[in-house]
């Protein structure tokens, strides 16, 4: 009896064709043979509707469910809230951890709103002697700000082996050894799992781990000048550390509860205190970030059993928190998968935007319920290209724009503004552009002997090579027009930024007819010559310059503008070599301060002007600081006046501060300005909710799909065309005729 066509039962035919053929059965071969080949041939032919999409990367189980699809280029390296701080690892733990404020999703200009606290506290001031003061005195007055934050009761933590417990209470997988641990390589090899209630003393704990000897949180140099008695606190930490590791057990748990921090206190189960030197308005902002997310001291006591470290067991690659999603599958070199949690507390869509929100479809889903979205599944996609493709097959649902296919995807109208093009129009794909509060620019290590230093010399070498590289023709060439060329470190939107001819850098550009307009390459080999590197070669010994650009950009993507950045420097005769490495490594490079020329951005973690200008305050240098200086620029000048514009209100005085910063920057040049970037992300037609914004990062929880309508376009975009291969199949068919009717004739006449 025949079988029904499908594809498993046409493979298996072949299959046992196959088998038959190397068994040397003869009969099979003659009988079931044709009886195969003609199925395989008609299988192809008459593939059923169902089984149209065959380069489905996803389970077809899948394809109706309530899962959002993403990629990701790079692992990434730090997921303990503590540690981390770039934006492709705050994608994830933005998700997971909850900070006591939050971004409203809708309304601009940016507004903080509590998230697990419950308001936004003002900050009572008190003098020297903690007495109070009234909240319009002078600054110089102020000498302490207390913020007290009141969390929500019953909020808990996402399931976790850490937080089970046996019959009697007692913690289930702590104290393992390394018998237990043997067979457990990931989280969920720990069969058990439990939770508890979030409490004041878990933010409390955190902001202890800021200061923690082993983890170098990135913030520490910046909020130790804030917090009372955190720089004490770590120095605390790191003599009880080295104490506590004389031995050389690195892994050693050091109990933070145990070591009381004067400026962070827990005031009762749902209330902490935190007290900051002077006034400090941007403190607020600070707390809105995963730095300041809670910790659990289980949690951080489960990794911190030997053995964990070396199965990745750890927080860097297990986060755990109140959020509404948690990471159930972290494999870099395939995907990485967030799931709804369980234990998510009640958290509904808001009912306010701006004016154009509800037109725009921003409050269809006010008042419901959040997360919409079930699961959100991160694939590895380290080529551009691929991506691109997938996003236009519809598995995945949302993308910026490439480069190479801006002209496919983009159009811009008469008056100048952008759309997309028909192409995309048809297949239901919208655009969103925002400017971004975003710098990206060419740094030079000012520790550096060649490049780096306050001298004149340096200062005009830096200049000519700000003036060379025309960031202009690098906005056109590979961003088509997405961005405006930096004039110093602050983007539109932030306090202090000016438009025009009083905000140009007038050591790069003259202005012109009513616009900044870049200054000659003569002028820039005029300034080279002054630095002694007249026509590129130095003038003590002829040698030419030789400068080393150091670079995470490894893909082939990043060919043309890693030459395109050779030819900037080639227009005053220097040669530039590329270094080209990992991101991690160039992590690595920039922390130590072995690059020379580098290419590094800025996403802005609060809208004020304090932090962009951060970026280059001296004692929050790279190299021994442990900040985001990343170029080690240390103006003492510079770092004087920042030290009295980082506390004030938005004023006429502090924008006065500010200019003069911006000009002392601009003529040491501790980087070539770069680009401000505009965001253009594509999206399918069955995403909603999604509203840009340049503040928040935990904004998975608002979007919602319709996975219907997806399943429905990806059938219908993804058809395979069998055509050819019925033409084929037909064409053996005939050249099998004649050798078909000559074998039955030898057949026939073959004795038996």
């Amino acid at each position: 009896m025949p079988l029904p066509l499908s594809v498993d039962n046409v493979m298996a035919g072949i299959l046992k064709f196959v088998q038959a053929a190397i068994a040397g059965d003869r009969r099979t071969r003659r009988r079931g043979g044709v009886y195969w080949l003609s199925l395989l041939i008609v299988g192809w032919l008459i593939v059923p509707p169902g089984m149209a999409a065959w380069n489905n990367p996803y389970r077809a189980a899948d394809a109706e469910k309530n899962i959002l699809y993403n990629a990701f280029r790079e692992r990434p390296k730090h997921l303990d809230p503590a540690r981390s701080y770039s934006s492709n690892e705050y994608e994830f733990i933005a998700q997971i951890y909850e900070p006591p404020f939050q971004y409203h999703y809708l309304e601009r200009p940016y507004q903080l709103i509590p998230l697990t606290a419950e308001t936004v506290p003002k900050p009572r001031f008190l003098d020297a002697a903690a007495r109070p003061l009234a909240a319009d005195v002078p600054i110089a007055a102020i000498h302490y700000s207390v913020y007290e934050i009141r969390i929500r009761p019953g909020i808990l933590y996402q399931p976790h082996p850490a937080f089970a417990r046996d019959a009697q209470g007692k913690l289930l997988y702590h104290g393992l050894d390394s018998v237990q641990l043997r067979p457990r390589n990931t989280i969920g090899d720990f069969a058990e799992s439990g939770t508890r209630e979030l409490t004041a003393a878990d933010y409390v704990y955190q902001i202890k781990r800021l200061a923690h000897p082993r983890l170098h949180s990135p913030i520490l140099s910046v909020m130790q000048d804030y917090i009372v008695g955190l720089k004490d606190y770590a120095t605390l930490l790191k003599e009880e550390h080295t104490r506590l590791t004389a031995d050389g057990d690195r892994a050693v748990y050091m109990d933070l509860n145990r070591y009381p921090l004067a400026g962070v206190k827990e005031v009762d189960r749902y209330t902490y205190r935190v007290t900051i030197h002077g006034k400090y308005p941007q403190f607020l902002y600070w707390m809105a970030m995963p730095f300041f997310a809670p910790m659990a001291p289980e949690v951080e006591q489960f990794f911190a059993q030997p053995e964990m470290a070396a199965k990745n067991l750890t927080l860097d690659w297990y986060p755990v928190g109140t959020g509404p999603y948690m990471l159930t599958e972290n494999d870099p070199n395939r995907r990485m998968m967030l799931a709804r949690n369980p234990n998510y507390r009640a958290d509904y869509y808001p009912g306010e935007g701006e004016a154009s929100d509800a037109a725009a479809g921003l409050l269809r889903d006010a008042g419901k319920p959040m997360p919409f979205i079930d699961k959100v599944i991160y694939s590895l996609e380290k080529e551009s290209i691929p991506y691109w493709n997938k996003f236009l097959q519809g598995y995945y649902d949302r993308s910026g724009v490439l480069s190479e296919s801006f002209d496919q995807a983009v159009r811009f109208t008469g008056s100048g503004d952008t759309e997309v093009t028909e192409a995309m129009k048809d297949k239901g794909i919208r655009l969103q552009t925002s400017v971004a509060t975003s710098t990206y620019y060419l740094g030079f290590n000012m520790l550096d002997p060649v490049v780096g230093g306050l001298s004149e010399r340096a200062r005009k070498l830096r200049q000519a090579i700000s003036i060379a590289v025309d960031y202009e023709e690098q906005i056109s060439i590979f961003r088509n027009g997405r961005g405006i060329a930096a004039q110093g470190p602050l983007p539109p939107g932030i306090f202090g930024y000016r438009d025009g001819k009083a905000g140009i850098n007038h050591y790069v550009y003259d202005w012109v007819d009513g616009k900044p307009q870049r200054k000659s390459i003569a002028s820039a080999r005029r300034l080279l010559a002054e630095a002694g590197y007249p026509d590129g070669q130095d003038a003590k010994n002829a040698a030419p310059l030789l400068l080393y650009f150091d670079t995470p950009a490894t893909g082939p993507e990043e060919k043309a503008q890693l030459d395109w950045m050779r030819k900037q420097l080639a227009k005053l005769n220097i040669q530039l070599v590329v270094r080209a490495t990992d991101y991690n490594r160039f992590q690595e490079k920039m922390r130590k301060g072995d690059a020379q020329l580098f290419v590094w951005g800025w996403n802005a973690d609060y809208p004020d002007p304090e932090n962009f200008l951060f970026l280059l305050y001296g004692p929050n240098k790279k190299v021994g600081g442990e900040g985001e200086n990343a170029a080690n620029y240390d103006n003492p000048e510079f770092n004087r006046l920042f030290d009295r514009m980082k506390n004030m209100d938005n004023t006429p005085q502090r924008l006065t501060i500010i200019d003069q910063m911006m000009e002392i920057a601009r003529r040491d040049a501790p980087w070539a300005w770069g680009v401000h970037p505009k965001r253009y992300v594509l999206m399918h037609s069955w995403v909603s909710n999604d509203k840009p914004h340049n503040m928040a990062n935990n904004t998975l929880k608002y979007l919602n799909i319709d996975p219907q309508t997806r399943a429905a376009r990806r059938q219908a975009w993804n058809q395979p065309v069998l055509w050819p291969l019925g033409v084929i199949a037909g064409v053996l068919a005939v050249g099998l005729v004649p050798a078909a009717v000559s074998y039955r004739r030898r057949q026939r006449g073959a004795p038996r």
